[in-house]
């Protein structure tokens, strides 16, 4: 069979499953945005605004600007205003997705956004912090923060803000991790912070912002690259071959080899995926050869193209 043809079915396939998989895949990651949006907001309400600190990124300038507005007079409502000046810093990075993201991504991020600046409106504020313990508080908060994030951005979806920012530059670049271009935001936020207010303040919010980011790092498992061989003695490789990476989307490196002990004749495929996709590629190899031999390595560096699949 001649590649022109593999390629044709390839194409094919993934064309099928794409409009096959559209509702299947959406229908579940609508509801994690959700789970993620009130994770997140029920973190930062109750256990780090309780103590005055700042959650980092956007938000974390939100409530500055806030609480700037409300120290100088010019605001009085006991309303919080920060969710409404998140949702506006918003806008130019929405923009800017509109014009370099997938229409999906952007939709979900419009819903995620939404979602947060809502439920931290009406989600309330303990007048005292629910643990005794400061550094306890920021633990907590971090974890569901950074896990809320991760799980809006691993449905496909940003929470706006530097990880809108983050997205696109992953999706651009390639090079770039969610949680360290919030962390380089965060140093100019909490030099503010230390300089406008004291040191217990900047010192506590960087704590949590760091939780926050590698948490939300370990969710959001698209930054996280994988190699993947596979050993298979199948004599037609084709249908492998066309299922792979039409189910995927990815190309694959094609090996002839020859078992040592045996020495009968192997097929060995090489191929790079994004964490997330690792289930979907072994539950279509072992469709095909439930004897394939499996072996995959993870947080590997890649060189040259590779596109990050982020929607």
């Amino acid at each position: 069979m001649e590649r022109s043809n593999i390629k044709q079915k390839v194409k094919r396939l993934e064309k099928e499953s794409g409009s096959r998989s559209l509702w299947e895949t959406e229908r579940y990651r609508i509801p994690m945005i959700l789970c993620g949006a009130l994770i997140y907001s029920f973190g930062v309400n109750l256990f780090l605004r309780p103590l005055h600190l700042y959650s980092g990124g956007f938000m974390g300038f939100a409530q500055l600007i806030t609480n700037l507005l409300r120290s100088s007079g010019l605001y009085h409502s006991k309303m919080d205003l920060a969710g409404f000046i998140y949702y506006l810093m918003n806008i130019p990075g929405l923009i800017i997705a509109y014009k370099t993201m997938r229409r999906r991504f952007l939709y979900k991020s419009v819903l995620s956004v939404s979602l947060i600046t809502v439920l931290l409106t009406l989600v309330p504020i303990p007048k005292a912090p629910i643990l005794d313990e400061t550094i306890a508080n920021c633990l907590v908060a971090g974890i569901m923060g950074g896990a809320g994030v991760g799980m809006i951005l691993r449905s496909g979806s940003s929470d706006g803000g530097m990880d809108l920012i983050g997205m696109i530059l992953i999706q651009l670049k390639g090079h770039y991790s969610v949680g360290m271009v919030n962390i380089a935001a965060n140093a100019v936020l909490y030099t503010i912070c230390l300089i406008l207010f004291d040191v217990p303040t900047a010192i506590y919010s960087l704590i949590y912002s760091v939780i926050s980011s590698t948490t939300c790092d370990k969710v959001h498992t698209q930054n996280i690259n994988v190699e993947v061989l596979l050993v298979t003695k199948l004599e037609d490789t084709e249908p492998l071959e066309v299922a792979i990476m039409g189910s995927t989307g990815r190309g694959m490196t094609k090996m002839s080899a020859t078992g040592s002990y045996s020495g009968q004749g192997e097929t060995v495929f090489l191929i790079v995926l994004s964490k997330y996709e690792v289930q979907e590629f072994l539950n279509v190899a072992r469709e095909y050869d439930p004897s394939a031999f499996i072996i995959y390595d993870e947080n590997i560096q890649v060189e040259g193209h590779f596109t990050k699949k982020l929607t």
